[in-house]
């Protein structure tokens, strides 16, 4: 394969994107990890993009298509649509340039999303409660002002900015025989799959590109299945900064022609991960940052030598953390909550209490209740939350309460 081969940027355009971006973007860490090392069979290493500056690869392709704005079209402004990382990129970038930006963000984005928006100088429309309304939004407002819309993902400049990362990546790891990307709308993935594989033809060597989607943000899949990008239905995902219901049509194109593999995780993978990356790498990764790591945990990915995750970013708001720690702790089976129906009479807390300790399981928090559905008059209902050690320590917790005597049912609600 040449460099001509693929849609979107060539070789020579990521190139010169380089020296573009790096006006602005640092060079993030590459860090190995020998627990990951230890799930995949190989070296890995993780690029931490969550490290850059705005706290996302976005400023790269946001900065490369902007700087090549004319004078004209500077003056007029840019406008962007965004939940959160391509809005810091767009504000960070306008603000570098000069340039006045308008972001349009839905009413219920993470606060330090949208104070670091406002702090990088742009102004801040709430506008909606999905993504979808901030589009419409911020395109009606570049027809009308003539401000430039600045997209997230479906623009060759944008796809060349993201690039520039590939190119880092191989700077830092030479030997590099596969590398994981998240993937939303595909500009990520576009450039670094891009950049990889022309550079890789060009050098005579191979390079495997794995993409990762969130199970429930999934468009990529169905889409190649049918050779064009097709929309999808998005379900709740915590990995909101991926969650996008159609492919760009750049992105899909060199995608399908330049990605080996697209995987997908559940929510449970992703929350495993980021607590993997809290312990592990002491990295604070938001969830759809740590999709590339969910993959390898998962067993999604199979390699034989120097592997690296990309970790695209780490904007997580503190109370998505709190609650994605304790998903991710039950996910591991370090955090268990059992339902467990008593006899109505002194002493049976107490019973259940020493049955713990002799498990060694440290309570976290304890509902004593006389009115369950389904309860009878001589009975209680307590809802007991309880630390575990891994998933045998779980098991034998229940198999000492069932010895006893007890029901312990896994509450679900």
């Amino acid at each position: 394969m040449t460099e001509t081969t693929l849609a979107g940027p060539t070789l020579a355009d990521i190139e010169l994107a380089r020296e573009t971006v790096s006006r602005v973007a640092q060079v993030t860490p590459m860090e190995s990890s020998r627990y990951l090392a230890a799930v995949l069979g190989a070296p890995v290493f993780l690029k931490c993009e969550n490290l850059q500056r705005t706290g996302s690869y976005k400023i790269r392709g946001a900065y490369n298509r902007m700087s090549k704005l004319s004078d004209e079209e500077k003056a007029r402004g840019v406008v962007a649509a965004s939940a959160g990382n391509h809005a810091q990129g767009v504000a960070f970038a306008a603000r570098e340039l000069g340039i006045k930006a308008t972001i349009f963000m839905p009413i219920g984005v993470a606060l330090p999303k949208l104070q670091a928006t406002r702090a990088y100088g742009a102004e801040v429309v709430l506008r909606g409660h999905t993504v979808t309304e901030p589009l419409l939004a911020a395109a009606e407002f570049a027809e009308e002002t003539g401000a430039i819309l600045i997209p997230p993902f479906d623009h060759e400049d944008v796809v060349a900015g993201q690039g520039t990362l590939g190119l880092e990546i191989l700077d830092q790891v030479p030997d590099l025989e596969t590398v994981v990307v998240p993937i939303g709308g595909g500009g990520l993935v576009a450039g670094v799959a891009s950049a990889l594989k022309q550079r890789a033809a060009r050098d005579g060597r191979t390079i495997r590109v794995i993409g990762v989607q969130a199970a429930n943000a999934a468009a990529y899949p169905p889409s190649l299945a049918a050779g064009k990008a097709v929309d999808v239905t998005i379900l709740p995902t915590i990995a909101d900064g991926i969650a996008v219901g159609r492919p760009g049509d750049l992105n899909f194109e060199i995608v399908r022609d330049a990605v080996d593999e697209v995987v997908t995780v559940s929510e449970d993978d992703t929350a495993r991960a980021l607590l993997v990356l809290l312990e592990r790498a002491k990295l604070v990764v938001e969830p759809a940052g740590a999709v590339s790591v969910a993959a390898i945990i998962a067993g999604k990915v199979t390699a034989s030598g120097p592997t690296v995750a990309i970790l695209s970013g780490g904007n997580i708001d503190p109370l998505l953390m709190q609650r994605v720690i304790s998903h991710g702790l039950a996910a591991s089976d370090r955090y268990l909550t059992l339902r467990i129906m008593l006899p109505d009479r002194p002493g049976q807390l107490a019973r259940i209490s020493e049955l713990l300790a002799e498990a060694r399981a440290n309570v976290i928090e304890v509902l004593h209740t006389r009115h369950g559905v389904g309860l009878q008059i001589s009975e209680v209902e307590i809802d007991i939350s309880v630390e575990t050690r891994g998933h045998e320590h779980r098991q034998q917790v229940v198999d000492i309460l069932r010895g006893a005597g007890y029901d312990p049912q896994f509450d679900q609600r």
